[in-house]
């Protein structure tokens, strides 16, 4: 079945190398979904986690020129938090 999220996506053609696209290729998930969804979902995970990554950034300078108390409360928050899965 198609997945409609995709009906209108941009065919784009990247390079990978043999070491990398044979390890895709490995993945149950590629086998199951085949290879553009795979690296689809791939870089969604990626850009989900740089934002991610970012906002943490941007929280901690928020805190940096409070107390070392509060800055280590947030520290362990952050590194404590569970993200919601989309």
């Amino acid at each position: 079945m198609w997945d409609v999220r995709y009906m209108s996506a941009k065919a784009v053609q990247i390079s990978v190398d043999r070491a990398l696209l044979a390890r895709i290729d490995r993945d149950p998930q590629t086998k199951k979904q085949g290879r553009s969804a795979f690296i689809r979902d791939a870089v969604e995970l990626y850009l989900e986690a740089k934002r991610r990554r970012e906002t943490d950034a941007r929280i901690r300078t928020a805190f940096a020129g409070h107390d070392s108390e509060i800055l280590s409360e947030v520290e362990s928050m952050l590194g404590g938090q569970a993200w919601p899965e989309r």
